[in-house]
């Protein structure tokens, strides 16, 4: 201990200093991952929580012993979570474990196994709230945002950690060299992008996996309600001293979440794209396109606004649903993880900001490199013309004549698999308009628009539109309980093992499915939102009205022998919630377009 009660937290050297790597070569596994200091330090976060209290979050950190009293030398992999009690992380939903005096000894997923004994220290977080850490949880807020930050700030020597959780015992991060990137999937990713947006100094990288980028399109969509509840979230993964006090922060969630769909202050506060001004981090993106939890505008939405502030960016857009790179491209993503933050925290010269700025699973297991994301496209403005039968149409460049319209009912029993099968057949409940049969391949790259005007029978009204590919292939089943992946029985080792914590995970491969046609984007709206997301308004019956909202971002190649096509439908119950009643909706197709970042062009 030292003076005045700090203490650092650095432990004996139980070996040599290990020689560096070259840096060409990146860093090696040189270092002892049985002897790695594992500690927890309970950083203060400047929060109160209702009674007052301090609030203070659990890090738990496992880190080389070889370095001890050498200075700041070690970087850190930070991931940041509330699911470490709770719900666990990875394809194996792993949680942390303690031994009898509470000393961390499992740390989830690879990340301690590979890095540690290449030199960096790895710190799993417990968000405010959350298994070790007092305070509340507030879904994506102040609370959730300043648990990771304070305890990069601490790495830099900006923040006070204690011994214990009540404790006065100060300790210090000697060992740290005040570098971070942080990453983590779902809730874990959201959180390194939250903190990102507070330019935050010392953090040097985030890696977002399938992350939220405005809790808003997490739980909303232009007015319209996915299923779940913020203040639901929130009462799942406190732990159970901290819900006993939290019951007026959870009130506080609920009402700024309202059930109407109207974009709120709390919204707002949790809308991190807003501030991507901020971001000083490098940042490399991974999300599936068929990702129907986290929907995938929230990546499209970040990665636009991170590059009109000159972000350095990566990106890997593979087939699955919610799935982590770890279980779709293993290898890969191992290496291209270890040289990435070789590169944004070592400083290794490995030149991997000058390689392809994204990758693109085609087809399943088969990825293709681009410079740069989106790809090259033409903003393509997409005209609709009916059809004799009612509910068909065509989609195109032929401008639709005058006064012309097509109408369904809303079904709400029905959903996008109801409106996608039979798609040369009308039904009441959708209208679907296709192009000709391609010629060649054509790329559907980036995030899509649509303005619709719509004359409903009743006073609301929920609209969705769909892009689809019309033709068979063979995809990830992102539908499947594995969302796109089959968990084997084998096993395969990444990094060293201890006693309490192996390196070694079921291995996975690619579960394929056939389908005759495909939906590869999605958007959805409440009509009663056309003015503003502000404020829903009530709709008068018979009077036309005319929206803009944006379709899910995508990168998906239709090919040549395929039709392209559009669906305007109303409730897709598989996804949104429905109205009151079962409107008609009558569509302006004079006033509907639909723009497609396209590559290549469709038959005229």
């Amino acid at each position: 201990m030292a003076l005045f009660g700090t203490a650092t937290l650095t432990g004996m050297s139980g070996a040599a200093l290990a020689a560096e790597a070259p840096h060409d070569s990146g860093s090696q596994p040189v270092y002892s991952y049985a002897n790695a200091i594992r500690e927890t330090a309970w950083v203060d976060t400047g929060l109160k929580n209702p009674a007052g209290a301090a609030v203070r979050v659990a890090a738990d950190i496992i880190r080389p012993s070889e370095p001890a009293g050498q200075g700041k030398s070690i970087p850190t992999i930070m991931d940041a979570s509330p699911y470490y009690s709770c719900c666990g992380r990875g394809n194996e939903s792993q949680l942390k474990t303690y031994d009898g005096v509470g000393k961390p000894v499992e740390f989830p997923l690879f990340y301690d196994n590979y890095f540690v004994p290449r030199g960096y220290a790895v710190v799993l977080v417990d968000l405010a709230g959350t298994n070790r850490s007092n305070g509340c949880v507030d879904v994506g807020g102040p609370s959730d945002i300043t648990s990771a930050k304070a305890v990069i700030d601490w790495l830099g020597g900006r923040a006070t950690a204690y011994s214990t959780p009540t404790g006065s015992t100060t300790v210090t991060a000697g060992w740290s060299n005040g570098l971070v990137g942080m990453i983590g999937k779902s809730y874990d990713g959201t959180i390194a992008n939250g903190v990102a947006a507070t330019g935050v100094a010392g953090l040097k990288t985030i890696v977002p996996i399938s992350a939220i980028s405005s809790w808003y399109d997490y739980y909303r969509a232009n007015g319209t309600r996915f299923d779940g509840t913020p203040a639901g979230l929130a009462t799942d993964v406190e732990n159970a001293a901290a819900q006993s006090g939290c019951s007026t922060v959870q009130q506080t969630i609920a009402g700024g979440a309202p059930n109407n769909g109207d974009y709120t202050p709390f919204w707002a506060q949790r809308n991190y794209y807003a501030s991507a001004a901020n971001v000083h981090a490098s940042v490399f993106v991974a999300h599936g396109v068929s990702d129907l939890n986290v929907k995938t505008i929230n990546f499209g939405q970040w990665w636009n606004a991170l590059a009109a502030h000159g972000v350095e960016r990566k990106i890997w857009l593979s087939q699955t649903g919610h799935v982590d790179p770890f279980d779709y491209r293993r290898g890969d993503w191992v290496d291209t993880l270890h040289r990435w933050f070789d590169h944004y925290l070592m400083g290794v010269d490995n030149g991997i900001q000058n390689e392809p700025g994204a990758s693109v699973e085609r087809t399943p297991d088969h990825w293709t490199d681009d410079p740069a994301w989106p790809a090259a496209t033409t903003p393509t403005t997409l005209k609709l013309t009916a059809s004799a039968t009612n509910g068909l149409g065509t989609l195109g460049s032929v401008t639709p004549a005058p006064g012309a319209t097509e109408s369904f009912t809303d079904t709400t029993t029905q959903g996008e698999g109801d409106w996608i099968a039979q798609p040369d057949t009308a039904s009441g409940a959708r209208t679907l308009f296709s192009s000709g049969t391609l010629g060649s391949d054509v790329r559907v790259s980036g995030t899509s628009s649509i303005t619709v005007t719509a004359t409903p029978s009743a006073s609301s009204a929920r609209l969705s539109a769909i892009l689809v590919d019309l033709g068979p292939e063979t995809i990830r089943n992102f539908g499947g309980t594995g969302e796109g992946i089959t968990t084997l029985t084998t096993k395969s080792c990444w990094g060293d093992s201890s006693a309490g914590d192996s390196a070694c995970y079921l291995d996975t491969k690619a579960d394929t499915t056939n389908v005759s046609a495909l939906a590869i984007s999605r958007g959805w709206a409440d009509l009663g939102h056309y003015a503003s997301l502000d404020s829903q308004q009530p709709l008068t019956p018979g009077k036309a009205y005319t929206m803009t909202f944006s379709l899910a971002s995508t990168d998906h190649v239709v090919p040549a022998g395929h039709r392209l096509a559009l669906i305007i439908a109303g409730t897709d119950h598989e996804e949104i919630t429905g109205g009151t009643g079962a409107p008609t909706v009558v569509i302006d197709l004079t006033g509907t377009t639909v723009k497609v970042p396209l590559v290549g062009t469709l038959p005229a």
